[in-house]
């Protein structure tokens, strides 16, 4: 689909709240679901979006360049945790382009990961660059798992829900705590949520 034809259906979509815009607040738009920043049209999708009065989010994974984003818009940056097997794919540069309006995400299922999160967050002073989240990734179901996902690296011990949030509360992290509430609403498995 043609970046000019994204923006139309987007217009059209968001004009009621567009004409209301004097009383209730511009539409908030993010850019999410496999990795945004491969797509050709993101960059200048978001600068479109921003001209046009929107509040754009955009959840990226990290593992690639985040500067030339708009300023504007609002980034949620993953850093990949050692139980992902993606650690190697985190892309350090990015940190000196994050704002104060921006995050930084730690996805942790394992106390190894938790221990990895505590670190980085002291190595590199994350809690002066932006908030930081914290979700709990549960484990796969037996149906759930595929051949073709990473397996969880030998000697990472699984972390429960609770757990991480004891152990958050113990060390007094710098993070907020969040679930992954299409987990919580629809059954794990469910597709298209």
């Amino acid at each position: 689909m043609a970046l000019g034809e994204i923006r139309s259906r987007i217009q059209s979509l968001a004009s009621p709240y567009l004409e209301k815009q004097a009383t209730v607040r511009l539409p908030l738009i993010e850019l999410t679901g496999g990795e945004p920043l491969l797509q050709p049209n993101s960059l200048p999708l978001m600068k479109c979006l921003c001209d046009d009065g929107f509040l754009v989010l955009i959840e990226t994974s990290g593992a690639h360049d985040i500067s030339q984003i708009d300023p504007r818009v609002r980034r949620i940056m993953d850093l990949k945790c050692p139980s992902s097997g993606e650690v190697e794919r985190n892309r350090w540069e990015n940190i000196p382009h994050l704002k104060r309006t921006d995050e930084i995400k730690f996805v942790i299922g394992t106390q190894e990961d938790y221990e990895w999160t505590k670190q980085q967050i002291a190595m590199h002073h994350l809690e002066a660059v932006c908030p930081l989240l914290v979700s709990w990734v549960s484990p796969l179901t037996p149906q759930q798992q595929d051949k073709s996902l990473k397996k969880v690296p030998e000697g990472q011990r699984p972390i429960t829900r609770l757990q991480l949030v004891e152990r958050i509360i113990i060390d007094a992290l710098p993070v907020r705590f969040q679930l992954q509430m299409h987990k919580v609403i629809w059954a794990p498995d469910e597709r298209g949520v």
